[in-house]
């Protein structure tokens, strides 16, 4: 059974979840200048110089234009698959591709040959002739086999979800650590993929091993591919020490903040939920924000505080998606590792979506590869505004420790501040000190990295009452205070 449905979408738009209002300024801001910097750079179609007779062509730049998705429905409902193929969508899109057709079809497994069986391949062989298109999008992970025989059959370039994600996150990693971890994941992806030029350079013996080839028949062999082997294997054993050194200073940042006792609080969440409009809306960070799959990629952290006056750190990461790459967890472990470390885990649902409990499984399944399972989680179920209400009241009636926020308007903002306080962990030791007015330091030390109970100036000092942690603790007891406060 072979299903067909048309994705039309208007150009893209800047995303209205940021929260950016709050914070105006005659100065634009980080992520409006990196959008800008994104857009300043179009396709422009029709002046493709691909070759028709693509098995010629070794080494291919992976640049969408006109394209056609296929995927292959192996379990669940129809409305499932078709929730799978509009995200498929929307990933070719954010590459810069146009969609002009989408294909599904019923069977138990992928066939193995071709991933769709060759009469599949032959109908969408059909479809790419009289669409015109000139890239297939499989929404699976093909072994290289299935891409040379279904490049064979529909004769246009075909690539599969993992190179589609691939090409997205080198399109928009910006700093040297994100360029490097999607490089090391490309050249991974790459590794068992390679081909020589067409058959001129098949492998070649000689004498009676070549089946009696005789004069003529000696040769390299496959001198070249090999010899490219050796190249990436290379390149990747210095990208993973260059990842490791640069691993170093995000160690470093992470050391000091234990060592100050900063709580450091993760978001993380689905692709495109609206994670960094919530860092936005909570810390003014002013980070890229776009209406678009994966748009940021490298982790910003930033200072904030909860109602009673508490630091904690918020760090946005790297999206999730439905089979996310084993490749870029890979490369990005060291990324992810935010996400590990941390003392709470706020995790963003995007309530508007079709299927948001599918996003959720999907997010677990990558913590739990992480080792962040264990972590404590709060869900946030974003864009309230936009969220169909039964289908909110559904998510909390699954997610009972939930809170409802629309990063765009602010709704539900300061029960998700009062929240992260709540889920924070508590601080060992509860003091009560007699500070002199000299020692404004450790007044200061004690809001940043304690929580006041209590504070009251007197004639001989500043009395506090506050659960400080256990370091701070051992330099404030010279100060204790016998004398309860009054009220």
């Amino acid at each position: 059974m072979t299903q067909r449905f048309s994705e039309h979408r208007t150009d893209d738009v800047l995303d209205d979840f940021g929260g950016l209002d709050d914070f105006d300024g005659d100065e634009p801001m980080t992520g409006e200048l990196d959008l800008e910097e994104r857009r300043a750079l179009r396709r422009v179609t029709g002046l493709s110089t691909e070759l028709e007779d693509v098995t010629e062509v070794e080494y291919r730049q992976l640049r969408l234009e006109r394209v056609v998705l296929v995927g292959v429905w192996t379990e669940g409902t129809a409305e499932e698959a078709e929730n799978s193929l509009r995200e498929l969508a929307l990933l070719a899109e954010t590459a810069g591709s146009q969609v002009l057709e989408g294909l599904t079809q019923r069977r138990s497994r992928p066939d193995a040959a071709t991933y769709i069986g060759s009469g599949k391949a032959e109908e969408l062989r059909d479809v790419v002739i009289s669409t015109g298109a000139d890239t297939v999008i499989c929404d699976g992970e093909l072994a290289p086999s299935q891409l040379r025989h279904l490049e064979e059959i529909v004769q246009v370039k075909v690539i599969d979800r993992t190179a589609l994600i691939l090409d997205i996150f080198a399109q928009h990693a910006k700093s040297r650590e994100g360029k490097a971890q999607v490089e090391l994941a490309q050249l991974n992806y790459l590794l068992p993929r390679l081909r020589g030029w067409g058959g001129n350079l098949s492998r070649q013996v000689g004498g009676r091993a070549a089946g009696g080839v005789g004069i003529g028949g000696r040769g390299p062999g496959e001198t070249k591919i090999e010899l490219d082997r050796r190249r990436i294997r290379t390149r990747m054993a210095k990208l993973r020490r260059q990842i490791a050194e640069m691993g170093k200073a995000r160690d470093t940042k992470r050391g000091e903040r234990r060592r100050n006792m900063v709580p450091a609080v993760a978001i993380a969440g689905y692709t495109n939920a609206g994670k960094s409009s919530l860092l936005n809306r909570l810390t003014g960070a002013g980070v890229l924000v776009e209406d678009a799959l994966f748009a940021t990629l490298d982790p910003t952290v930033r200072r904030s505080t909860t109602p009673s006056g508490r630091a904690y750190t918020l760090a946005d990461t790297v999206g999730f998606v439905r089979h996310l790459p084993h490749q870029l967890v890979e490369a990005f472990r060291s990324t992810l590792e935010e996400v590990s470390d941390a003392h709470l885990v706020v995790h963003v649902v995007d309530g508007s979506d079709p299927d948001p409990e599918r996003q959720i499984d999907s997010v677990r399944e990558v913590f739990r590869e992480i080792g962040a399972d264990k972590l404590p989680e709060l869900i946030v179920i974003n864009k309230a505004d936009a969220a169909d209400p039964l289908a909110i009241a559904r998510l909390r009636r699954r997610e009972p420790h939930s809170v409802v926020v629309s990063a765009r308007t602010g709704q539900g903002i300061d029960d998700l501040r009062a929240a992260i306080e709540t889920a924070l962990p508590m601080l060992a030791h509860e003091v009560r000190v007699l500070l002199p007015y000299e020692r404004g330091d450790l007044v200061t030390a004690i809001h940043e990295r304690g929580e006041v109970l209590k504070q009251e100036h007197e004639a001989a000092g500043t009395v506090m009452l506050a659960r400080v942690p256990e370091d701070l603790a051992g330099e404030l007891a010279r100060y204790e205070d016998p004398v309860p406060a009054s009220s």
